[in-house]
């Protein structure tokens, strides 16, 4: 079965064809990234124009290497609403036109979908303890099946993304945040300022990072922004993220005993992230992330999985867009 994905949550205009789930056919993104670095992050409306403007063409592109498709798979939510409006518009007139069932799909539940992509032979077995890791998003669940999600812990304040955006700004090292302090991470002393973990109450799987961009900011006001400072800073901050992080997964799977733990979304990127987690959990269960870092962001080949697996909610007709769905 061949699903049609359209993602446009954000600033990434994104179309794919996967065939049963698992194989990607086509999948084309047009990125904003170079025009929101100017401002230092998303502008709703001009991310909405973009859509606009790319959204055939980048269809066109999935649609001459796949000419078919057996039902369209769409970001209803969450999300930016004017960026929301024209995926679904656009899903909901292929429908129409073309009397193919539509299916909307939660933006989290997509990234989790990433970890199948490129998996025929392999595919991940429950349960499975999934952290989900972006620039608006922390969730810590344990999927039981498909559809059997049950979430353990959720950001209280800024997610992990979200952190690393507005410490590279007060790091002077531009947007987005997330690859620009995991680049210069890596040249610094992670041990160098003893950064606040807030691990919360006991046995709770919560996360919150607002403390700890709050102390960089302080460090920052004491030290200045010289090279050697902003090094260290960015290494001690990202250690002191991906120990949360880590920690949090691993507490969860002495709790619950899982098969596998998945990371999914933008962070899951993060090569220090990746390190700790497979480092901490060990031989207790297989580890997996996106097979390509393509698929951590935000992509239409993770919401037409999603779909496959989805299919019984599929209907032709539209799907409203919905930013706290």
């Amino acid at each position: 079965m061949k699903i049609l994905g359209i993602e446009t949550s954000c600033d990434e205009t994104a179309c794919a064809i996967v065939e049963d789930g698992t194989k990607v056919l086509a999948n084309e993104l047009f990125s904003q990234i170079d025009l929101h670095a100017e401002t230092g992050g998303v502008v709703p409306e001009v991310a909405a124009r973009e859509h606009v403007l790319k959204m055939i063409p980048v269809l066109d592109k999935v649609l001459a290497k796949v000419g078919d498709f057996d039902a369209i798979a769409v970001t209803k939510g969450p999300g930016l609403i004017s960026s929301l409006i024209i995926g679904t518009t656009t899903a909901s007139v292929i429908s129409q036109v073309r009397k193919k069932p539509i299916i909307p799909i939660h933006h989290i539940e997509g990234h989790i979908y990433s970890n199948w992509l490129e998996r025929t032979d392999d595919p991940p077995k429950f349960p499975a303890l999934i952290l989900t890791v972006s620039g608006g998003h922390n969730e810590l669940y344990l999927m039981r099946d498909h559809g059997l999600l049950e979430l353990l812990g959720e950001t209280r304040d800024d997610a992990a993304g979200e952190a690393f955006d507005k410490v590279a700004r007060l790091l002077g090292l531009g947007y987005p945040g997330g690859p620009a302090i995991s680049k210069i991470a890596s040249k610094g002393d992670c041990k160098k300022f003893a950064l606040p973990r807030a691990y919360l109450e006991k046995g709770s799987f919560d996360f919150s990072f607002s403390g700890l961009k709050t102390a960089v900011l302080n460090l920052v006001k004491e030290n200045g922004l010289t090279p050697e400072f902003v090094t260290d800073c960015a290494a001690s901050f990202q250690e002191a993220v991906c120990e949360v992080l880590s920690d949090k997964v691993l507490a969860a799977l002495e709790k619950f005993n899982p098969a596998e733990v998945h990371l999914a979304g933008g962070v899951s990127a993060n090569l220090r992230l990746r390190e700790l987690t497979k480092e901490k959990i060990g031989d207790r269960a297989l580890f997996r992330h996106p097979v390509k870092m393509g698929y951590c962001t935000d992509n239409a080949a993770m919401i037409a999985s999603c779909g496959y697996f989805q299919r019984d909610l599929a209907k032709i007709g539209n799907v409203t867009p919905d930013p706290n769905f």
